[in-house]
């Protein structure tokens, strides 16, 4: 069973395309004008063991909101739609992620019911081009069109860009935990008998 998409989404603000493949080995190429936010997608492939191809154009001169939240919804959406039925899989994640002095907790649920709590606290500040109001945002658009229950939270950390890598590493190390496929599970992983 391939567990791969490629999802584009073109509007007056952005142009996005998205192939990624659920059984790869973390790799990416990210290319959106962002180079901040490339950093973390290439993070958000490696440590998933997603392969991830992400090119997006957008309209940079009024910021990366934009592109930020159109890279994230096709994610999302390419994520749904490589789950298929949803069959095998692990379903749910959690993972707590340090780096230097952060502490990222993030928790997934593939359930059919879209949902993210970002309890991440961040100056407003921009790094790279990416305003660090967008992390939330990001998860929100991935969250809402994978139809996934996604918890972010950050237990300790100082430094903008650390707490930013670390939410993104542990996201990504929930996503690829709850999207692995168990040979234990027989079907959807539902006692309704869908996700």
């Amino acid at each position: 069973m391939s567990r791969t998409a490629t999802m584009t989404r073109a509007t007056g603000e952005t142009d996005v395309t998205v192939t990624l493949s659920l059984d790869g080995t973390g790799a990416c190429s990210a290319a959106t004008g962002v180079g901040f936010f490339d950093h973390m997608l290439d993070l958000l492939a490696r440590h998933a063991l997603i392969d991830l191809d992400v090119k997006a154009t957008g309209d940079l001169e009024t910021g990366s909101h934009h592109t930020v939240e159109d890279v994230g919804i096709v994610i999302g959406a390419a994520i749904d739609e490589a789950l298929g039925d949803r069959s095998g899989i692990t379903r749910y994640a959690d993972v707590t992620v340090p780096m230097d002095e952060c502490l990222a907790q993030a928790a997934i649920d593939i359930s059919g019911r879209p949902l993210c709590v970002c309890d991440v606290p961040l100056p407003a500040t921009t790094l790279g081009g990416f305003e660090t109001d967008l992390m939330p945002e990001f998860f929100r658009a991935v969250a809402s069109n994978a139809k996934l229950t996604l918890h972010v939270r950050l237990l300790a950390g100082e430094s903008p860009h650390h707490v930013i890598e670390a939410c993104f590493k542990a996201v990504a190390r929930a996503l690829g935990g709850a999207v692995r496929i168990d040979p234990r599970v027989p079907g959807v992983p539902s006692t309704k008998g869908s996700l």
